[in-house]
């Protein structure tokens, strides 16, 4: 059975005339005449009966016939959603990010996006976790698009900056370093300390800050993101690094800058190479490099 006979079989059953159906479908009457005798074949019974000149459905045609048109209904509004979403004006652009990035950076290049492209009719679906779970929904193409930390040898992926946060540091509110506005490395690193979990793109780079400075970290307790951290940092679990974003400096901590720490964290687009984007999702990285050349 195939999309054709499902076509043939309903054009005839509504116009229930083989010639007028045959030119109808701009077909031969030989050609429609086997088309349904080889659907018939394949069904194990009749669908149509002789009514004089013309032909109608068997009881067991009307059966088929609803699941026919419902069948082709199903697909030809299957075909006009894939071209809606597929278009060059309208579409839409699956992604997914780190937590810090949910405060400022996507909403604000996701409104600017949609300001400059009034004229486009663009959704778009947002998730969120750590960087190791962005790049593999990525990679397993369920976000079209991924914000997070670089990560080495996925030789498959696309990494291109786009943002950068400032690290600091993070102490609880009756911490002897809570009055102080800034700290060398040295101090912020000689106290337990909230480490971020293998999962997230920053414990690679805060690790090698404190390799760096040949520190070993007394790591108390491990967490997925930043606001985990920061409400454990509050309540005196230990100290801690984090990015110096909206959401962070929101929390009931205290922060402080690190003076010696000339270390920025790297946001990254993350796309698949060589996999075929759809328009919208095209042009909205194209937009994203390009606000992240102005804010430079």
């Amino acid at each position: 059975m195939n999309l054709n006979q499902l076509h043939y079989f309903v054009t005839l059953a509504h116009m229930e005339h083989y010639t007028n159906a045959a030119q109808k479908l701009s077909i031969t009457q030989p050609s429609l005449s086997h088309a349904i005798s080889s659907l018939e074949e394949e069904l194990g019974t009749s669908l149509f009966e002789r009514q004089g000149r013309n032909v109608a459905l068997t009881k067991y045609g009307k059966l088929f016939m609803e699941y026919a048109e419902e069948a082709l209904d199903i697909l030809d509004a299957g075909i006009k959603k894939t071209r809606a979403m597929t278009s060059e004006r309208s579409g839409k652009v699956d992604i997914g990010y780190i937590y810090t990035q949910g405060s400022e950076f996507i909403p604000e290049v996701i409104s600017g996006f949609l300001e400059a492209n009034r004229d486009k009719k663009v959704e778009f679906g947002f998730s969120n976790g750590v960087t190791k779970e962005i790049v593999e929904g990525v990679k397993e193409e369920k976000y079209d698009i991924g914000f997070c930390s670089m990560v080495t040898g996925e030789k498959e992926l696309d990494f291109v900056p786009v943002s950068q946060e400032k690290l600091i540091a993070a102490v609880p509110p009756e911490h002897p370093l809570a009055e102080k506005k800034s700290v060398r490395f040295e101090e912020i690193a000689s106290y337990p300390q909230i480490f971020f979990n293998r999962g997230s793109g920053l414990r690679g780079v805060i690790s090698q800050i404190f390799k760096d400075y040949g520190i070993k970290p007394d790591i108390v307790y491990t967490v997925d993101e930043d606001s985990a951290m920061v409400g454990l940092v509050a309540r005196g679990f230990g100290v801690g690094i984090v990015p110096d974003a909206a959401t962070v400096r929101s929390m009931k901590a205290s922060f402080l800058e690190i003076e010696d720490l000339d270390y920025r964290r790297f946001i990254y687009m993350v796309t698949l190479k060589n996999k075929y984007q759809v328009p919208v999702a095209k042009a909205f990285t194209e937009y994203v490099k390009d606000y992240y050349s102005l804010k430079k």
